[in-house]
């Protein structure tokens, strides 16, 4: 059971003052994020200059092999980010950055797991007929809190989170929110050069987390 401030009706001004507090932890995770992908890309470039700038399947290969733990570290730490709005509303306490990293540290493989089951599967939706990669993207709020506040296994997971939305007689109403909200945060993003990203996001999965909540996906 979350806690009561979760089941609030859902309003910008809320979804505000939530994020407030966690900026800190937010900005520390997408620097983190942005380092480990760094660090990726400069091995690739050094594996290549290495190779005097060859381009042959071997350097490419490796060039790819060099980028790719790193790459999964950033993606790892990355999705921290998006479930510190299920954390905030499941216990009602602050996220502190410490907080957030220890979450990531108690379970890692089952984050990584959980992350490359739901990007399998949206990828394939996606080649598929594009609309069913859409469909499984719009249960991803309900998927990472879940991921991140239970213990219950990843495919079970999986399956209950695509059940809420779809099965919900609220659901709809929650998908239609999930794509104002989207819009909303990527018209500020676009209209601030990108700037606006850094507060527009977070407090879109605030508000998205609380409308899950308040609309019966997340119990």
């Amino acid at each position: 059971m979350a806690c009561p401030l979760a089941y609030e009706q859902p309003s910008l001004n809320k979804a505000w003052q939530a994020f407030i507090p966690h900026f800190l932890t937010i900005l520390l995770i997408w620097l983190v994020t942005a380092v480990f992908a760094g660090i990726g890309y400069g091995v690739s470039f050094l594996i290549t200059s290495g190779a005097g700038g060859s381009s042959d399947f071997l350097t490419l290969a490796l060039s790819d092999l060099g980028r790719a733990p790193f790459g999964i570290l950033s993606s790892l730490v990355g999705v921290v980010a998006a479930a510190v709005p299920a954390l905030y509303y499941s216990s009602g306490e602050i996220i502190t950055p410490k907080a957030a990293f220890q979450s990531l540290l108690r379970r890692p493989l089952r984050y990584f797991l959980a992350g490359l089951l739901f990007a399998v599967i949206s990828t394939v939706g996606f080649l598929a007929c594009i609309l069913p990669g859409i469909a499984v993207a719009l249960v991803m709020p309900v998927y990472v809190n879940l991921i991140f506040t239970t213990d219950r296994p990843i495919l079970d997971v999986f399956a209950a989170s695509f059940n809420q939305v779809y099965g919900s007689s609220h659901g709809f109403a929650f998908i239609r929110i999930q794509v104002v909200v989207g819009i909303v945060a990527v018209i500020v993003s676009i209209l601030t050069c990108g700037v606006g990203a850094f507060f527009a996001v977070p407090v879109a999965n605030f508000y998205i987390q609380n409308a899950a909540y308040h609309r019966g996906m997340i119990s």
